[in-house]
């Protein structure tokens, strides 16, 4: 499978992030872990949002934080952020510990709430954040 470029990235999370149910997507640095882009969640900071056309969270209401969804739970996109990358890294070290040679490639978590998306590229890693379907 041929490496992606950035833009060839980029227009893949903008055609996932018209799928209905997605709430929120981020594009993280691969080497830093730093937030590139993001919509749909309220930045702390809006330095680590240059590209965001976002309100930083001092202008934003509570419900701004989970699109007026207060059971969402997820706070902010430096928030998820940070916690993917954890786990990120924990999914690397469990694969390293099954299979040096291998690597990961998708990581879906689902909760009662949300369903996460993160796919690991040689320069991003992307996220979407999307609602878990009613059972």
């Amino acid at each position: 499978m041929a490496q992606q470029t950035p833009d060839e990235t980029l227009a893949l999370l903008t055609r996932l992030s018209q799928k209905p149910g997605v709430q929120s997507t981020l594009i993280l640095s691969r080497e830093t872990g730093a937030i590139v882009r993001t919509s749909g969640l309220i930045s702390n900071s809006a330095s680590a949002n240059p590209n965001s056309t976002l309100p930083a969270s001092s202008e934003a209401t509570p419900d701004a934080f989970t699109n007026g969804r207060k059971e969402s739970g997820i706070q902010s996109a430096e928030d998820v952020a940070s916690k993917v990358w954890s786990f990120l890294g924990a999914a690397g070290s469990l694969v390293d510990g099954l299979d040096p040679e291998d690597e990961v490639k998708l990581l879906r978590l689902r909760t009662k709430k949300n369903e996460l998306v993160i796919v690991p590229d040689p320069h991003f890693i992307l996220i979407l954040i999307h609602d878990t379907p009613p059972a």
